[in-house]
């Protein structure tokens, strides 16, 4: 049992050794295990760091501008912001065109919650045109979603609409060019199509003012696009207040064309114009041509009233452009105020007779009476004394053959013949002497006239006032051309005083008003063929006047286009329209009454 005992020592001693050994073996295997782990997991790491360095430096260095961009754009979005066009006044701040906020109005039948009996009942009375609730019962019919009812809502009706809560009804908003004065000034002011561009008179010239430029503005935007508190630049409140400011006169526009409308309606006229013009600087008080539209409904009307005939339309002046004529013999020094032509009644000239409007003879007579009686002879008498290519030159130097440079679309040059024809055949100085043979606009007549009342001065006709502010102050003004004078300051007043006599003594006693100067020149001229020629019982009759005499301030000119009926000249159609416009001008400028009045002295009653 001993040597069992001691065996049993001897084997559980071994067998502890062996296991002993036998763990330290496992310990360094796991030991060794491990270390090799943590070599290889630091290994990882190090390779994702690095792995992160360069995508890191990728992001930063390499792509960093372009990504910053992009996550720029992907934070930041355009805000769509209206920015209205200019609005435009008349020389009193009256608005004549403006940007206003309208809706047209959708309906969705087949969404409607209410019965459509109910819904046309209560839509009717709020449409813009007068709509019965069985019409709408019949255009709910033929479209069962996205149907247009109307356009150019108001803000009221809208509002209107808005409170009667209709599933079904939709109101979109738009803003539209609106002119509030409808067709009063709409040859001046033009209108604006409907992609807001002008197409016509000044919103079509001036588009480069009228037109708001606006710089993009971004603004923050959170990850569900509502735009951040803080992100709205200063710049987007900054509104432009101001408005195109012109010189028309809304008042005296109105009274010129109710004048002229009666007047066309009464001889079943074509066309007619009237302007009335400060001769001072140019400022055009009132320009009228009839017949017109309404820009409001601009599509509804003739493409061709869309032009202003006195500044696109060359026609030949006849007797209106006797006194110019009348003023370049005189400042030439060919005549005097007090000199006498003979008319015999009617001259050939190559192969051509000539004759005087009432075909008669007025014997020896001054250049007064030349334009009392509108006589044609006693005009080729006087342009005689002048040689031909004096003459020629001096219509050139008026600006026969070039535009008055006005700040409206659509103006063609006057036409003057070349002057070797001019030079050649005496034809063409002879019917230049009374107005024919050369084709003029109405502005530039004005414009001629105008020098004649002022002293001789050229100046620019325009429309343009300028740039106001809210409160009205002047921010900016159009720098208009002057010409020096082109006649004699005595001059051109010896020939507005001799207007004046054809106004009490000639042919322009229809413009005639008690105590007050006012000069004034007829004209009935033949309408000429494009080919050649003229065309057969076709006749422009004119008045222009200048007043007061005595300190002339304010030109008139008025026409009327084929009149129909008898007894139609300038004296018998224009003038009375001038008178009327005239009484007009002087109420609402306050112009006092001439310190000697003239009396009215009717002789033969030679009319043109």
């Amino acid at each position: 049992m001993a040597r069992s005992r001691s065996q049993t020592k001897n084997l559980t001693k071994q067998s502890r050794e062996t296991s002993s050994k036998s763990f330290s073996k496992t310990i360094g295997f796991v030991s060794s295990l491990s270390s090799n782990r943590v070599i290889f997991v630091w290994g990882l790491l190090v390779l994702g760091i690095l792995g992160m360095g360069l995508r890191l430096y990728k992001l930063q260095i390499t792509d960093g501008a372009k990504l910053f961009k992009q996550a720029k754009r992907q934070q930041t979005t355009r805000l769509l912001t209206y920015v209205p066009r200019r609005p435009i006044t008349d020389n009193m701040g009256n608005i004549l065109a403006i940007d206003r906020l309208n809706y047209t109005i959708y309906v969705h039948p087949k969404l409607f919650r209410l019965p459509r009996e109910q819904v046309a009942q209560d839509l009717s009375p709020l449409l813009p045109q007068p709509t019965t609730p069985d019409a709408l019962l019949k255009k709910f019919k033929t479209k069962d979603s996205g149907l247009e009812l109307a356009k150019f809502l108001s803000e009221d009706a809208a509002k209107k609409i808005k409170k009667l809560r209709l599933d079904g009804v939709d109101l979109e908003p738009q803003y539209v060019r609106f002119y509030p004065q409808d067709e009063v000034a709409s040859e001046v002011v033009g209108y604006v199509d409907s992609v807001r561009q002008g197409q016509a008179g000044i919103e079509n010239s001036q588009n480069h003012l009228l037109t708001q430029t606006s710089e993009d503005i971004y603004v923050q935007q959170a990850a569900n696009s509502a735009i951040l508190p803080d992100s709205l630049p200063k710049k987007a409140l900054n509104l432009d207040q101001s408005s195109l400011q012109l010189t028309l006169d809304l008042r005296l526009q109105r009274a010129a064309r109710s004048a002229l409308a009666q007047q066309m309606n009464k001889y079943q006229a074509k066309r007619g114009a009237v302007i009335v013009m400060d001769d001072r600087d140019g400022a055009i008080l009132s320009m009228v041509c009839e017949p017109t539209y309404n820009p409001n409904q601009y599509s509804k009307s003739k493409i061709e009233l869309f032009k202003n005939w006195t500044v696109s339309d060359l026609y030949e002046p006849g007797s209106t452009f006797k006194p110019i004529n009348v003023a370049i013999a005189l400042d030439a020094g060919v005549i005097k105020p007090d000199t006498y032509v003979y008319d015999s009644g009617s001259l050939s000239i190559d192969r051509w007779t000539i004759l005087n409007a009432s075909k008669m003879a007025n014997g020896s007579i001054n250049i007064a009476r030349v334009l009392q009686v509108s006589s044609n002879i006693g005009m080729v008498e006087i342009m005689r004394r002048l040689p031909k290519d004096t003459f020629y030159e001096q219509l050139k130097k008026l600006g026969i053959g070039e535009k008055v440079g006005i700040d409206l679309p659509g103006e063609v040059d006057s036409h003057l013949k070349d002057k070797k024809s001019f030079l050649y055949n005496s034809i063409e100085s002879a019917t230049a002497s009374f107005g024919q043979g050369f084709a003029l606009t109405p502005i530039k007549l004005l414009q001629l006239h105008a020098a004649l009342a002022n002293g001789g001065t050229l100046v620019t006709p325009h429309l343009i006032r300028g740039m106001v502010d809210a409160n009205g102050k002047l921010q900016w003004q159009p720098k208009l051309k002057t010409t020096a004078n082109i006649f004699k300051p005595e001059v051109a007043h010896q020939v507005v005083e001799m207007m004046e006599t054809v106004v009490t003594q000639g042919s322009g006693t229809a413009a005639y008003i008690p105590n007050y100067r006012i000069g004034g020149k007829t004209g009935t001229a033949q309408k000429a063929r494009s080919r050649g020629g003229y065309i057969p019982n076709a006749k422009i009759t004119s008045f222009v006047a200048i007043l007061p005499v005595e300190a002339p301030r304010y030109v008139v000119l008025v026409l009327l286009d084929e009149p129909h009926g008898e007894n139609t000249f300038g004296s018998t159609v224009a003038a009375p329209v001038a008178k009327l416009v005239i009484e007009s001008l002087i109420s609402l400028e306050g112009l006092p009454p001439s310190p000697d009045g003239p009396k009215l002295k009717v002789k033969d009653g030679k009319r043109d």
